[in-house]
This record gives C-alpha cells, sequence and structure tokens, in this order.
C-alpha cells in the first residue's frame, strides 16, 4: 500500500475502477477470527476485526472485555496464527447509547461518549457512531 490508510486505499482504488474489498469480522469468537486472519494472510491482504458495544465497552460488555482487551485478545490470535498486526484494523461498529437505551439521554449519552474514548484510546481506527436511536427520555414522537 501507498501509506494511506487501508481502507483510504481500497475506496482510491474502486474510484480508479479496480475492484478492492477487505476481509472483515464483527465476532469475538477465536475461530471466527482466526479463520478471517488466515485467509488474508493466504492472499496478502489486510483484515478488519470490529466489536459493538454490546461486545465490548468500557464495563466489559457480554464478553467481558474492554477496547483494550479486545485489541489484546486479537493481537494474540495474530500472533497464535501469524498474521501481521499491522494489517489488522480494528474497528468499533453502531457505537453509541444503544446499550444505555432505555436510561435518560444525558447519562445514555456520557456512556457513549466514554465508549468511544476507550475505543480510540485502545487503537481503534474505523468508528462507526450511530446515535438513531431513542433514549429513555426522549419524545417518542
Amino acid at each position: 500500500m501507498n501509506g494511506l490508510h487501508p481502507m483510504k486505499e481500497i475506496v482510491r482504488k474502486q474510484k480508479t475502477g479496480t475492484p478492492a474489498g477487505i476481509y472483515s469480522a464483527c465476532s469475538a469468537n477465536d475461530l471466527v477470527l482466526e479463520a478471517v486472519m488466515e485467509r488474508a494472510k493466504a492472499d496478502n491482504d489486510v483484515v478488519l476485526i470490529e466489536a459493538t458495544a454490546n461486545q465490548v465497552n468500557q464495563y466489559g460488555g457480554y464478553t467481558g472485555m474492554l477496547p483494550a482487551d479486545f485489541k489484546n485478545f486479537v493481537y494474540k490470535l495474530a500472533d497464535k496464527v501469524g498474521f501481521p498486526k499491522d494489517r489488522i484494523i480494528l474497528g468499533g461498529d453502531h457505537l453509541g447509547p444503544l446499550t444505555w437505551k432505555n436510561e435518560p439521554a444525558q447519562s445514555a449519552m456520557e456512556k457513549a461518549k466514554e465508549l468511544i474514548r476507550q475505543f480510540v484510546l485502545a487503537g481503534f481506527t474505523k468508528i462507526h457512531i450511530d446515535t438513531s436511536m431513542h433514549l429513555g427520555d426522549d419524545n417518542a414522537n
């Protein structure tokens, strides 16, 4: 690649008419992540590995992992299968207040803000922010 973030490189290629894509998984299953890395390794490509706010958050999510823990988990799997860490893009998918949607907007958005902050500080570079849901004290109309 030419020094661009791999996602930007994909867009650049597509704009010139060159088909391009990426191996991507939004999973915390070790077998799934190993398979994605092994396929990308065979093709000398990059991978996008994402976590949602339900899977991974500042309280541990249902996996029990903080964003930094998830990064370390992914990197250990990369070591196991011999996949270069510099070819891993970490992503946060649908980050926002969804996990706390039954709380008042003020507290849900504060938690979402901290969630996103922790993902970014842990080195996630593909961040999908989603604030499309109604929150606990929103007017449903």
